[in-house]
Parts: structure tokens; sequence; C-alpha cells
């Protein structure tokens, strides 16, 4: 996250062991999408601990790699992934279609993000104790928005009730997120939405349990 490679590794270790908690919960070959969100999230909370090691001591080879590892994960990985994910366990077809369209936005987005990094580059600098990410041209209100709508809508037109939390507290995260830490948006955010992976972790507990009750009934 933007605040410390320690900082940053912490959460980065606390998310992988939720990540394996949220995998040995989920049963379904079609849900573990879904279910390594957390792992994710993980890994690139620990490349951005990386990040920050780079600063630290003074490598900047090391300072690219990261910055492009990250930026992939927030760039183009994220918007294409998570609409994906929430399709794969989503038993509605009307719902499906829905999440299908907002995938489409979600690919749409990654592609231009994708030429953006590529012709433009990306560049990761501390700025006032904060990791800032600068990009040419900067993501624009149109870019944010079809963004939001991979991210946080998909998983608000979900059926399951743990999904639409995930969602709605990922579109809350994002306005307090921007009207407070506006610059280094990026890194902040990444990092409140890594803490909601304990709302993927309730989802595969909440439906376990009921599995757990019929087999021992």
């Amino acid at each position: 996250m933007c605040f410390s490679a320690q900082a940053s590794f912490s959460v980065g270790v606390v998310l992988l062991g939720i990540g394996a908690l949220t995998w040995r919960a989920s049963r379904d070959p079609g849900a573990r999408a879904f279910a390594a969100i957390p792992a994710l999230f993980g890994i690139q909370q620990l490349i951005e601990g990386a990040l920050w090691l780079s600063f630290h001591h003074d490598a900047p080879q090391l300072g690219v790699a990261m910055t492009y590892a990250f930026s992939f994960f927030s760039h183009l990985f994220w918007p294409a992934y998570v609409p994906l994910a929430v399709l794969l366990i989503e038993p509605s077809r009307r719902r499906q279609q829905w999440v299908f369209g907002c995938a489409l936005v979600g690919l749409v987005v990654s592609s231009w993000l994708l030429w953006s990094m590529s012709e433009y580059g990306i560049v990761a600098q501390v700025h006032a104790q904060h990791i800032e990410y600068v990009s040419q041209p900067d993501l624009g209100p149109v870019t944010m928005l079809l963004y939001l709508t991979a991210t946080c809508i998909s998983p608000l037109v979900s059926s399951h009730r743990a999904v639409r939390v995930f969602g709605a507290l990922a579109l809350l995260s994002f306005t307090a997120t921007y009207a407070i830490f506006t610059v280094w948006f990026i890194s902040v955010w990444c990092y409140f939405a890594a803490l909601l992976s304990a709302v993927v972790l309730m989802h595969f507990r909440a439906r376990r349990a009921p599995a757990l009750k019929s087999s021992l009934g």
C-alpha cells in the first residue's frame, strides 16, 4: 500500500493467509476464480512492498519492474478479472447477461490502459510519503466510470449477498479514497480494496455451512 514497505508486506502476508482459507472453503471449481481474489490482492501488496524497497535502497531497475508489475494488477488485471470471477459463480441467467456486459466493459478498459501504458509508460514516485503512479494520459472520468462498472457494478449485480456487499464496499472505498487521497488514488484504493478480501472469505464460509450441516445430518 502507499504508507510503507512494512505495511505492504504485512497486509500481503495476511491476505495470502485469507486466500488460503478462501481457497479451502471453495468447493466448486467454477468458484475458484472468485476465491483467488484475496491471494491475488496479497501478491499485489507484496509487489508494492518491493517497490518501496527499491526507493529505500536506490534500485531503479527493481523499481521499474515492480511499477509495471503493480500496474499490471491495478490497470489491466482487475477490470477484466473481477467481472469474469463474478460471472462464473452467478446462477441467474438474467443476471449473467448483465455481468457479461460488465465483463465486456472491463476488457475494453484493460485494452485501452494496456495501449496507454505501452505507448506512454508509467512511473512510480514517492510524493509526500506516499507512492504516486504517474501516466499519460491520466485516467479521465470516462475511463474511471468504465473501470468502476467492471470492478464494482458487476459484483453489485450478483445474486449472492456477500458478493453484492463486496461491490458496495469497493464502491464506497473508491469514493472515500478519491476524496481524501486523490493524488495517490491508485495505490491507496488498491490497499482498501484488498481489505475487502474478508468479504470473499465470508461468502465461501456462508455457502459451506449449509453443506456441512446437510452432510452431518
